[in-house]
């Protein structure tokens, strides 16, 4: 009967050994994956969770950019391009804010590789394509602002969101005929849904320009 016991407690501590050591060389792999990361053979790695009430202690503090104008180019970003700065899309599209080079000649850009590869640069020829628009437009943003077309209320920012999308005689063209004329873009996206979507954010720090270059 002792002998039977001692059989059985020495296998269960024989498994318990062996389980222990097959955790222990999965989680050395694991850690092992990543790079700069490496735990030594007298290194103890500890996990824990935290309880409900010890979650309830914590406050987290996000940036809320609601409608300011880094609301508003991070929203078109993350429409256009998932915030990605070296995406080129299936119709040659460039970068964060998905350009055309049509649209980065008229800020003076040229080098298409060096676009990509400059996020300061996109985001300077985001601002600077806006200012542009706001000039070309600047009538119909006193004209039209605040006024409902097809449902939908006016606003700088969806007027200036549009023409990003579709250029700003199209976005004329929309206004003027009380929203019959409608372009949309090569994925079927509607001017008229970009009004709606990015209606409302602040816009006021962008200078129309004529004909703005970025440096």
């Amino acid at each position: 009967m002792v002998n039977k016991k001692w059989i059985y407690f020495s296998g269960l501590a024989l498994f318990i050994a062996t389980v222990s050591t097959g955790f222990k060389t999965k989680e050395e792999k694991q850690f092992g994956k990543l790079e700069g990361f490496h735990v030594s053979e007298d290194e103890i790695v500890n996990y824990s969770v935290p309880t409900i009430d010890e979650t309830a202690k914590v406050s987290f503090s996000f940036p809320f950019t609601g409608k300011s104008y880094i609301g508003f180019k991070q929203a078109i970003a993350i429409k256009e391009s998932q915030g990605l700065y070296k995406l080129v899309n299936r119709f040659g599209y460039l970068g964060k804010y998905q350009f055309g080079k049509s649209a980065l000649r008229s800020v003076g850009i040229t080098n298409a590789k060096n676009f990509l590869n400059n996020p300061g640069l996109q985001e300077r020829a985001f601002k600077a394509l806006l200012s542009k628009n706001k000039w070309e437009l600047r009538n119909e943003i006193d004209r039209y602002e605040g006024r409902i077309i097809r449902g939908i209320k006016i606003t700088e920012s969806g007027i200036l969101a549009a023409a990003h999308l579709a250029g700003a005689g199209s976005v004329k063209s929309f206004l003027n005929s009380n929203g019959k004329n409608e372009a949309h873009d090569g994925f079927g996206t509607s001017l008229k849904s970009y009004i709606r979507r990015f209606g409302g954010y602040d816009t006021s720090n962008i200078i129309a320009h004529p004909a703005p270059v970025v440096q």
